[in-house]
């Protein structure tokens, strides 16, 4: 429950900080801003890329499901 009401609370602060970007004026506190993963909320080890974390990113790779992206086995 905590996690979501983080995640909820962040995608808050980053939506009113890419509109005052838009704006075209200087957020108060940009490093407040951060990224989270899209499927588990995690913070840590996020990829801007691919938008999840390492640990999310592991397991869709796996499956297949990010295309052009293979677990490598040897």
């Amino acid at each position: 429950m905590a996690r979501t009401a983080l995640v909820n609370k962040q995608k808050k602060q980053l939506a009113a900080h890419l509109r005052a970007k838009r704006a075209g004026k200087k957020s108060t506190f940009p490093s407040r801003v951060y990224n989270r993963c899209l499927l588990c909320g995690r913070r840590h080890g996020y990829m801007r890329f691919f938008g999840v974390c390492r640990i999310c990113f592991r397991e869709l790779a796996t499956r297949g499901e990010i295309p052009g992206v293979t677990k490598s086995s040897w």
